[in-house]
């Protein structure tokens, strides 16, 4: 009788499956920071698109994790939704959070 153990896949450790790993969990960590914002603004994915220049399939895609945006992107996105944006980069670990502009007294 054939063992089970067979059919577990196995973790592939490489230096290139390990780069793919990191880019996949900030692009949705990304597109989770972007939904958070924007849910909490109260507007809707065709409203964020209006205002960012973009269209609303490519707001979802951004949402669900799809695409890693570029630094004007983000710098976009960010305007659009009256924000700063907040990356934090330290080893492997990354904080992603687009927060409510503060604005300055004058």
């Amino acid at each position: 009788m054939d063992s089970h153990a067979r059919w577990k896949p196995t973790r592939d450790k490489s230096p290139e499956t390990a780069r793919c790993r990191e880019e996949i969990r900030f692009a949705f960590q990304l597109g989770q920071a972007v939904y958070d914002r924007r849910t909490e603004l109260g507007i809707s994915q065709t409203e964020l698109a209006r205002r960012a220049g973009m269209t609303q399939p490519q707001v979802s895609k951004l949402e669900l994790g799809g695409t890693v945006p570029t630094v004007p992107l983000l710098a976009r996105l960010a305007r659009a939704m009256e924000s700063e944006l907040n990356l934090k980069l330290v080893g492997e670990t990354s904080v992603v959070v687009f927060t409510a502009q503060e604005h300055e007294a004058a």
